[in-house]
Parts: C-alpha cells; sequence; structure tokens
C-alpha cells in the first residue's frame, strides 16, 4: 500500500498495517479477501466446534448462520466505519452464545473488529464494547443460562471468564503497541517531509544567492562599461572598443556561471563541470574592478580553505567590490587578507564618498552576505569608517579541513 505526498508528489510507502487504516478515503477499496477468508474460517471453524461439543450446545441452525455472516460479514467496513463495526460485532458474537450456539471462532471476529478500531485510535468504543461482551457473557453464563437454550446447561467456570479476559486484554495490549508504532511511522514520515523540504528552501536560497552574486557584479561592470563607451563613442572610439570588450568578457563570465548553478537544477547530484571559484582567482575580480574602473590592491595571499569557506570568501569580496561599483565615488578600494587564530578575517574599504544615486541593485547584498558568513558560524560587519569612505569585514571561522589545508600549504613552501 502506497501513499502520495500532497505537496511533492513523491510516493511513500504504507505501513505493513495499513490496510487497518481508519481514514481510508472512500473511494479506496474494501477489504474483500481478508474478510471473505475469515468469514468463511468462521463458519468452518464453527462447524468443527460444533461436532466436538454435540450434546452440550444448540445446533448450528439458520439463525447461527446468520449471526456468524453478521458478525464476520461487518469486519468488510472496519477501515471505514470502526466504531458501528466494534459494537455490531460484540453484539452478533453476545446474541449468538447467549442462543446457546457453540463456542469457536466467532470470538476471532470481536477480537479484529476491536483490534481494527484501536489501531484507529477508538479506545473508548473497544473498551466499552469489549466491556459489554465480557459482561453478556458472565451474564448468560453464570445466571441467564437457566432460561436459554441447550437444556439442562450448567454454569459456566469463573476460570473461563479469567481465560476470556486475560484474551480480550492481550488482544488490547497488541493493538496498543502497533497503534503506538504506527503513529510513530506517521511522525516520522512528517519529519521526513519536512527535513526534505527543509533542504529545498535552503538549496534554493544558495542557488538565489549564487545568482544574485554572479548577476549583481557582472551587470555592474557592464553597466559602468556601457556609460563609458556611449560617451566616448564619437570623441574616442578606441576607448569606446575597450569598453565593449570588457563588457563581451564579463557577459561571458557571468553566462558560465549562471550555467554551472542552472546545471545543478536541471541534474541534481552531478559534478560541477568548472569547479567552485575561491579566493585563488582574487586576481580575476581585480581585473574586473579595473574594467569598472575601480584600482583594487589586495593586501595578503589567499590561503587553501575548504570549498565552502572558500566559495563564501570569494562571494563577499565579489559583493563588497560591486557595492563599491554601485554605491561609493571612490575609484580605489582595499582588500585584505589575514588568516591567524584559526579564522579568517576579509576587509574591503573605500574612500568613499557615497554617490547617493539609485544603482537598480535588488538592496540584498550585505544580507545575503551575512547569511553566508552566518552558515559557517561568521559574522558580517558594515557601515563607514572613521576615516571615510566605507568597510565590509568578515570573519570566518576556518574548519579542521581548512586548517589541515593551511599547514600542509605552509610546510609544501619550505620543502620548496
Amino acid at each position: 500500500m502506497e501513499e502520495q505526498h500532497a505537496e511533492t508528489g513523491r510516493r511513500w510507502p504504507g505501513p505493513p498495517w495499513g490496510h487497518w487504516r481508519h481514514d481510508a478515503p472512500r473511494g479506496s477499496r474494501l477489504p474483500w479477501r481478508s474478510t471473505v477468508l475469515l468469514t468463511a474460517f468462521v463458519v468452518i471453524g464453527s462447524h468443527v466446534s460444533a461436532h466436538d461439543q454435540r450434546g452440550d450446545r444448540a445446533q448450528l441452525g439458520l439463525v447461527a448462520h446468520l449471526l456468524l455472516l453478521v458478525a464476520a460479514g461487518a469486519l468488510l467496513w472496519r477501515q471505514r466505519h470502526p466504531v458501528p463495526v466494534v459494537f455490531v460485532t460484540a453484539a452478533a458474537a453476545m446474541v449468538y452464545l447467549g442462543a446457546g450456539h457453540p463456542y469457536g471462532p466467532v470470538f476471532l471476529t470481536v477480537a479484529v473488529a476491536c483490534f481494527s478500531a484501536l489501531v484507529a485510535g477508538h479506545r473508548t468504543a473497544v473498551w466499552t464494547a469489549g466491556g459489554m461482551f465480557w459482561a453478556g457473557h458472565v451474564l448468560v453464563a453464570h445466571w441467564l443460562y437457566r432460561w436459554l437454550p441447550p437444556a439442562g446447561d450448567a454454569a459456566a467456570s469463573w476460570g473461563q471468564e479469567l481465560i476470556i479476559a486475560t484474551w480480550v486484554v492481550a488482544i488490547v495490549a497488541v493493538a496498543e503497541l502497533v497503534r503506538i508504532r504506527r503513529e510513530q511511522w506517521v511522525r516520522e514520515r512528517a519529519e521526513r517531509a519536512q527535513a526534505a523540504r527543509r533542504r529545498a528552501d535552503e538549496e534554493r536560497l544558495r542557488i538565489a544567492r549564487e545568482l544574485h552574486d554572479v548577476l549583481a557584479h557582472s551587470i555592474s561592470v557592464i553597466n559602468v562599461q556601457a556609460g563609458v563607451g556611449l560617451a566616448l563613442l564619437d570623441s574616442d572610439p578606441e576607448q569606446a572598443r575597450t569598453a565593449l570588450t570588457t563588457i563581451k568578457a564579463a557577459s561571458k563570465e557571468a553566462l558560465g556561471e549562471v550555467r554551472q548553478v542552472l546545471d545543478t537544477l536541471r541534474a541534481p547530484g552531478d559534478a560541477p563541470r568548472a569547479p567552485a571559484p575561491g579566493l585563488g582567482r582574487l586576481g580575476e575580480l581585480v581585473e574586473q574592478a579595473a574594467g569598472a574602473g575601480l584600482t583594487v590592491t589586495v593586501d595578503g595571499a589567499a590561503p587553501r580553505l575548504a570549498p565552502g569557506t572558500d566559495l563564501a570568501a570569494f562571494r563577499i569580496v565579489q559583493e563588497a567590490l560591486t557595492n563599491v561599483v554601485r554605491h561609493s565615488g571612490s575609484r580605489h578600494a582595499r582588500v585584505r587578507v589575514d588568516c591567524a587564530n584559526g579564522t579568517l578575517r576579509l576587509r574591503v574599504d573605500d574612500d568613499g564618498p557615497p554617490t547617493g544615486a539609485d544603482a537598480g541593485g535588488s538592496g540584498n547584498g550585505l544580507a545575503g552576505m551575512r547569511e553566508r558568513a552566518a552558515a559557517l558560524g561568521g559574522s558580517i560587519e558594515a557601515g563607514p569608517h572613521p576615516g571615510g569612505g566605507f568597510r565590509v569585514l568578515a570573519v570566518l571561522p576556518l574548519t579542521v579541513s581548512s586548517e589541515e589545508s593551511l599547514r600542509g600549504g605552509s610546510n609544501r613552501k619550505e620543502d620548496r
């Protein structure tokens, strides 16, 4: 039996006791096969029991067969209407035994009905029906037997009542265990679905950050160079040509990175075709910034980092330089890279002042940087600094693999 998740369309395998569910849709199949087999077993087993109890109990007649069919046939609706079914089977079995018919598998119909209703969570109905059945049996076996068939019947022993009560308690205990396991399975399934939705949300957020960082930086460069090209198209065609060349290179690189990000959507789990960017590509950022008219000086060597930290560091520097191009009147920026005490410090400064013009950005640049840093357990400080201009300071913790890479890198330098 399978169930289909309403949101994702994914099919989850149902529990092994799924055919006892009380919340089955009305259009689902009735349990014909199990009910027919159970009915045949009850009728045949009652005939065998009647043969063994010949002379002690009344013979199986038309009424007895009708009661057996009612008790067993009612189980056909045990999924959809467990409460009425448990009372119908208990009443039919009680009338069957009260009429003096042979003991036998008729008890099984009550057990299955109680089990099904209890698994569905109807404790009160099960205890009520079970209590009525047991009380009725005690009443018939110890008092009303004098006036009920068969004639000359004697009172049942209290040991027999104890055995019946023990079976009732055992059935209820097993049903409770199954119900608890079923609820646990449903809870685990909901937790898995929630975890899958959370992973999907995180992946969408990651892709949104990547696209924002790639497009914001490249389009800012293209925007600046397009303005330069338009301004110099008539007076300095050669400089305009240089601006168009920069636009072509920036757009080509942006298209390549966007294609790499989108490839992860088309074929999830596949390895990327190109390595993720890192601080080793700071030189490319400096060249792109120079194409936008921004001179960038870099202080400090790019360390070897874990892939996640390396990508986050690159994107933070890229977004910080993009903001300088967009919002600062300064044409010079400084990038400082420090690694000490298990942390990576990235500082990007410009001399300002802010232009105050609308650069057409989404306004999510600083928020994206903070999210990247927070995902690694780091922090971002951004704002005006005392000397004028604007400063972005990122502090990222180094993972164990990053620190090992740093030590490995220094050892290799010493070997050389």
